[in-house]
């Protein structure tokens, strides 16, 4: 059988299953979405938001990158983020980063990989930041695992750093940005940050809305 077939059958067999729970599942499901969550995780395959938070198709707004990086001029992740606070009106947004990144490992690296270097250089950026605290980390294994711990700290300052989000807090006192990491080695997933609604950025970063 050729390998993409198995996931057409998989599809059917999952189909069935879920009918089997529920008949309505898809009818319930099809006509609007209200989730509460704005999950931005890495492209990694091994790690599926839904499946390592246990949530149903519905409750979680995902947007996907390498690295899971929020970068001011990527339009299309703006466009996400924009489109969850202020249409799907989401409670909560989640940066999920995970130990064994292998973006945050290329970047770590002096390897020349082509136009992903562009992208990569955001990480770089958060070790020039962090410098001081990384390159006093003798054990390489051990500050791999801190870099990709403080590129999560930098995206979730990045979301705070947002108009929108900052508006949002202002006229709803919502979203609360989360910061965490999900652990290939043992399934478990960890809070790193958290930035509660009105606990802005440095000031540089923050807007005035007079009409708010």
């Amino acid at each position: 059988m050729e390998a993409y077939k198995r996931l057409l059958l998989n599809n059917q067999a999952w189909v069935q299953d879920r009918l089997a729970l529920r008949p309505d599942f898809f009818t319930a499901t099809s006509g609007t979405q209200k989730p509460a969550f704005l999950w931005i995780g890495c492209s990694d395959s091994r790690v599926p938001a839904e499946e390592v938070t246990g949530v149903e198709p519905g409750e979680l707004f995902v947007h996907r990158n390498v690295a899971n990086l929020v970068v001011h001029t990527d339009f299309n992740m703006l466009s996400v983020v924009q489109y969850a606070v202020e249409v799907l009106k989401v409670k909560h947004i989640i940066v999920c980063g995970h130990y064994g990144c292998g973006g945050v490992r290329a970047a770590m690296s002096r390897q020349h990989l082509g136009l992903i270097n562009k992208w990569l250089r955001h990480i770089k950026d958060t070790y020039r930041l962090h410098a001081t605290e990384l390159d006093a980390i003798p054990d390489e294994a051990q500050r791999y695992d801190r870099l990709i711990e403080l590129n999560v700290f930098e995206q979730v300052h990045h979301l705070a750093e947002l108009s929108f989000v900052q508006l949002a807090w202002k006229r709803e006192q919502r979203p609360t940005i989360h910061g965490w990491i999900y652990d290939l080695r043992t399934g478990f997933l960890k809070q790193i940050a958290k930035v509660d609604p009105g606990h802005l950025p440095h000031d540089i970063f923050v807007y005035d809305f007079p009409d708010a």
